[in-house]
């Protein structure tokens, strides 16, 4: 068998006509990126940098081919036609290192970057007809992290404040402006007692700490950033949770990252408030047991809309209960 045949052919013939990317490429115009990044780059600067738009093009290629990692992904594209086609390389050029990528989004693509890219494809998706923000579509998936949960230590951290205090101060304050009374102060701080020599008994040790509002979580050593995670027959991990807003067509429309052991309940309202802002037009909030909670379900009133768990999700909403 002769592998080391020259031949002269056309790489555009190598990719077939109902690929893909090819339908990608012929349906969306990645000349936008160019207006998104153009702060980012210096034109008289250093060396000739890798075309953003070949970089974004790479890590689609990686989601939408389930590729594990960028290494992988850039092996896969310096072997495979139809991705070098579609990035605009011949089949004798160099591909850009998974080094050169994963730099570029840790250190020069920032968070407001990717929030436009977000923003302009769901913008294209309306302009197509496809989006229907009507009914939002709001659950978690837990996505598992690459550490060990051997490899663990527990730490004292403060009891994080209810997302929800501030709004509840501006209504009980408007309440005592409109009867004349004096409104709190959130900076009011009630006299400290006199200091006493401190007892160490475990008994006391939980009343102290419990006074001081602090509890003990489980904190990886490798992924500080990540949660343990535990529920039901799952296997204890350290976990991150997407907690995830889609339309009843799939279309993500909004979407944060918190550690694993943080609840559906507590993430609501910036994944809410988000979503709302973006798309006034919702009028109904559909999600599971875990997010009837009465500030939720009192958020979600005072706002006019409709709280549901009569629907089941949209088919990409994975992870969690059937509805």
């Amino acid at each position: 068998m002769d592998r080391g045949v020259i031949e002269s052919v056309d790489t555009e013939s190598l990719v077939p006509k109902d690929h893909l990317l090819r339908k990608i490429d012929a349906a969306v115009d990645f000349n936008r990126l160019y207006e998104m990044v153009e702060p980012l780059y210096s034109e008289d600067n250093g060396r000739p940098s890798v075309d953003p738009v070949v970089l974004f093009k790479m890590v689609l290629i990686q989601h939408l081919y389930g590729l594990p990692s960028l290494r992988r992904t850039a092996d896969e594209i310096s072997a495979n036609i139809c991705y070098r086609w579609f990035l605009g390389y011949t089949l004798q050029e160099e591909t850009p290192h998974f080094s050169t990528v994963s730099y570029n989004f840790r250190h020069r693509f920032t968070a407001e970057t990717v929030d436009q890219v977000f923003a302009w494809i769901l913008e294209e998706v309306a302009e197509a007809g496809y989006l229907s923000p009507k009914a939002v579509f709001i659950d978690g998936t837990h996505i598992k992290a690459n550490a060990n949960t051997k490899k663990q230590i527990k730490e004292q951290v403060p009891v994080a404040s209810k997302h929800y205090a501030k709004e509840l101060m501006e209504e009980v304050n408007a309440d005592r402006e409109a009867h004349g009374k004096k409104p709190f102060d959130d900076d009011d701080e009630p006299p400290t007692a006199p200091k006493k020599r401190k007892d160490n008994t475990s008994r006391k040790k939980l009343a102290r700490r419990k006074k001081e509002k602090t509890h003990t979580v489980t904190k990886s050593v490798t992924d500080p950033d990540c949660g343990l995670f535990v529920k039901g027959s799952h296997e204890r991990q350290f976990a991150y949770e997407a907690h995830t807003a889609c339309d009843k067509n799939g279309f993500v429309l909004e979407t944060i990252v918190t550690p694993g052991n943080v609840h559906d309940s507590v993430a609501f309202d910036e994944v809410y408030d988000k979503v709302t802002k973006t798309f006034p037009e919702t009028e109904t909030i559909v999600a599971d047991s875990a997010y009837k909670t009465s500030h939720i379900c009192k958020k979600v009133f005072d706002d006019g809309r409709v709280l549901s768990t009569a629907y089941k999700r949209p088919q990409t909403m994975k992870g969690g209960h059937e509805w």
